[in-house]
């Protein structure tokens, strides 16, 4: 009868647990080529940029519309949309997608497509048609950064980016302090579009750490101060 009782209390346990660990079945994450595909099932996709209209207008997605995530009209706009068709959304990175799936889903939409990584990653695996034309730093010019006898520090940012702006006052300050070792250069990835297609980078901030003009290290995501000064001793 014990072991009964105690079996039955495990089962509920884990039912409880399984439950809790469950992902929405309207948000599906996909990645760019998975994206792509669903897009192209459809006539007449609800496929929407919630970046903001500056980065919109850089550069999206072809037949995209621009409905900022950030912006005071997101609900009304997005409310205008078919909750009974699917919705793509996609943003710079991801972070705030996800968050506008989620928002849909609670104003009804029943099947939303997520773009994993954003636009760095749609750009990175090269979905799109490519273009003939450079955006900011071409391969040649970032190569010529790299001509020194200094280890070089290449920090891929963006002003929109969270961890870039936690890390951005210490790797200011590493600049000056540590001049004379390291040469510490800061690109913003939405001004260098052509290197970050180029060199795949599909997330920020992106360190690449560079000595006699190889790659000795890259990391990707948050690093404190701390951690960074230890790779570069």
């Amino acid at each position: 009868m014990k072991l009964t009782t105690k079996f039955y209390s495990l089962l509920i346990f884990l039912t409880i647990l399984s439950c809790k660990g469950q992902t929405s079945e309207n948000i599906i994450n996909v990645d760019p080529k998975g994206f792509s595909k669903e897009i192209a099932m459809i006539e007449e996709p609800q496929l929407i940029d919630v970046r903001t209209p500056e980065e919109f207008n850089a550069g999206h997605i072809l037949d995209a519309k621009n409905i900022n995530w950030l912006g005071n009209d997101f609900v009304p706009n997005i409310e205008k949309l078919d909750k009974s068709q699917p919705v793509f959304v996609y943003c710079k990175s991801g972070g705030r997608s996800s968050n506008a799936a989620k928002k849909l889903e609670e104003l009804g939409f029943k099947k939303i497509y997520n773009l994993q990584g954003g636009m760095m990653s749609w750009d990175a695996n090269d979905v799109s048609k490519s273009s003939d034309q450079i955006i900011g730093m071409c391969s040649q010019e970032y190569a010529a950064l790299l001509n020194t006898d200094k280890k070089v520090l290449i920090d891929f940012n963006a002003k929109w980016c969270a961890p870039c702006k936690k890390m951005a006052p210490y790797l200011d300050r590493m600049q000056k302090d540590c001049a004379e070792k390291v040469v510490i250069i800061r690109l913003d990835a939405d001004e260098n579009k052509t290197l970050i297609k180029e060199m795949k980078i599909s997330e920020l901030p992106t360190l690449l750490l560079y000595e006699k003009k190889e790659l000795k290290w890259k990391n990707s995501g948050y690093i404190s101060e701390e951690e960074l000064k230890k790779q570069l001793q």
